[in-house]
């Protein structure tokens, strides 16, 4: 099921553009990443994401309007779709039925 399935940075992001709600555009996506993570994120990086994601369906984007602090250049925002919802919400039941597998996992690692 090439396409369908969510790499883990692409579920960052997505999960990201989520919790921005309307916020959600390239350097504020960056910025929410870095500021979670504590990794440093490359904002071409996440463009690249971004373009994966929209020919996935999982994210549609409109421009907003022009802002004088950007010199009258207009802000490209992301929104979840509903196959992104579905591919979120499949990544997370996955995660949590492995998580569900580990039997203590207080043990000690070494």
């Amino acid at each position: 099921m090439k396409g369908t399935n969510l790499g883990e940075f692409e579920e960052i992001v997505l999960l990201t553009i989520a919790a921005l709600i309307d916020d959600a555009y390239s350097v504020a996506i960056c910025d929410e990443i870095e500021r979670v993570t504590e990794r440093k994120v490359k904002l071409s990086v996440v463009h690249a994401v971004l373009n994966r994601l929209d020919k996935k369906g999982f994210v549609k984007s409109h421009l907003g309007e022009p802002t004088q602090e950007r010199g009258g250049r207009r802000k490209r925002f992301f929104t979840v779709t509903h196959a992104g919802k579905v591919a979120l919400t499949r990544a997370k039941e996955q995660r949590d039925q492995l998580w569900s597998l580990i039997p203590d996992f207080n043990l000690k690692i070494v």
